[in-house]
């Protein structure tokens, strides 16, 4: 997407009515502590929508079905998160930090199972349905704007679990299950570690022999498919349909096509949508933002332009005869935005902010001035008396300047002034 200097937009839900550009950004908020913010790589003053995205790639990506060995990280994500996307929590946490939280801010920290608020956000349920149904599968799809405008169909080969034919889950002959030697049966193995002279600290893991379940088929009756783990590792192709209006972060549900576990339903395979930017339009809703630039000439005079649009058809815009093009003025063009999802013949608005493009110093000579000030509305007179004080302009170079330390931050204006949005037919 385009990220020159000028208007922000949101990525909140669109009703497909344009709105007045967005105020400019002051800054991230002042907040007690960053902690939270800085795990999910954010700014405090990040949207709901922008933590939202945070964390999703983040859980994904520190998941302990990918990453073993980051459960930590998945935990101060989840825990992020938690806090983060509830309001109440959020203020409390921005005004006391993490100290607030845990004093019983909003009602005290609740600090759910980090698996919980993952299968919460992808749709996969609580504890509860775990333990009736096997894993859920969750992938992230890297799709186009092109894609999600035009609909496409992606192959995906994903690996799952399946319950092992050879033995048909047991794991082994039948009744050669026996209580875990290593661990006597509790699942958990106790180990001890010496810290200091005289001191020793107790570590409570896993058992790796029976992996918890405090059973385990016996070595030399083991099944020699899926070697006594009941499940074999199988490559699935799955094709996934994004329709036309699908949004980023959107979820398409394969049902049962997820980790099968004996004695359970199978899991579900969930994928997520992941939009990458686009080097012309910006998606709002159903909206496309875009910006052009025109010169002077064709802002004072009149022009025709083309757009190439996602499906590769070419519309001609026009301006009217006579009228001025300002700055940062917004049009747009009914119809030509995102098709809606579900009714892809509707679509949302196609949004132009005009960026002018002003001519070089000295780019006409002395003597034509007069006849381009003649065509011009007339200077604002001024009436200069002996006890003004003329001064000279001089170039501004804010890298020489201190203005930063007293908290006046300048930046360039390409937004211009904000005005309405006015909108033509294609």
């Amino acid at each position: 997407m385009a990220r020159g200097g000028g208007q922000n937009w949101s990525s909140g839900e669109s009703d497909g009515q344009p709105e007045e550009q967005a105020p400019e950004d002051t800054g991230d908020k002042m907040v007690k502590e960053t902690q939270y913010y800085d795990i999910l790589g954010v700014k405090p003053s990040a949207s709901p929508e922008e933590i939202k995205k945070a964390y999703r790639k983040l859980a994904l990506k520190y998941h302990p079905d990918k990453n073993p060995d980051e459960g930590e990280k998945f935990k101060l994500i989840s825990q992020a998160y938690e806090v983060l996307s509830d309001p109440k929590k959020r203020d409390i946490y921005d005004q006391g930090g993490e100290q607030a939280i845990k004093e019983g801010g909003a009602g005290g920290p609740s600090f759910s199972s980090p698996m919980d608020i993952f299968d919460m956000f992808f749709g996969g349920g609580g504890r509860m349905a775990r333990e009736r149904r096997g894993k859920n599968v969750v992938h992230q799809l890297s799709v186009t704007l092109e894609d999600l405008y035009n609909g496409v169909t992606k192959k995906l080969a994903l690996q799952k679990n399946v319950i092992c034919e050879k033995c048909e889950g047991i794991g082994g002959k039948k009744g050669s299950v026996e209580k875990c030697p290593i661990c006597k049966g509790r699942g958990m193995q106790i180990h001890i570690q010496q810290i200091g002279p005289g001191m020793v600290q107790q570590i409570q893991t896993v058992c790796v022999e029976c992996k918890g379940q405090g059973e385990r088929i016996n070595p030399k009756d083991r099944c020699e498919s899926c070697s006594g783990a009941k499940v074999i590792r199988e490559k699935k192709i799955i094709e996934v349909h994004v329709e036309k209006g699908m949004k980023d972060g959107q979820k398409i549900l394969f049902h049962g096509e997820g980790d099968q576990e004996p004695e359970l339903e199978p899991g579900d395979v969930i994928i997520v949508l992941d939009q990458k930017d686009h080097s012309v339009f910006q998606r709002r809703g159903h909206d496309l933002i875009m910006k052009m630039k025109i010169q002077l000439s064709e802002a004072l005079c009149g022009f025709k332009k083309t757009i190439k649009t996602l499906d590769d058809r070419i519309l001609v815009i026009t301006s009217k005869s006579g009228e001025v093009i300002k700055h940062g003025e917004l049009k747009c063009v009914r119809n030509e935005g995102m098709p809606i999802y579900k009714a892809p013949l509707e679509k949302g608005t196609l949004i132009i902010q005009f960026l002018v493009i002003f001519p070089e110093k000295h780019w006409l000579s002395p003597e034509k001035l007069p006849q381009l000030e003649a065509l011009l509305p007339p200077r604002q007179k001024v009436r200069i008396t002996d006890d003004m004080d003329q001064v000279e302009l001089k170039e501004f170079n804010p890298s020489e300047q201190n203005w930063r330390q007293h908290g006046e931050a300048y930046e360039e204006d390409d937004d211009g002034p904000r005005t309405g949005v006015q909108c033509q037919t294609a």
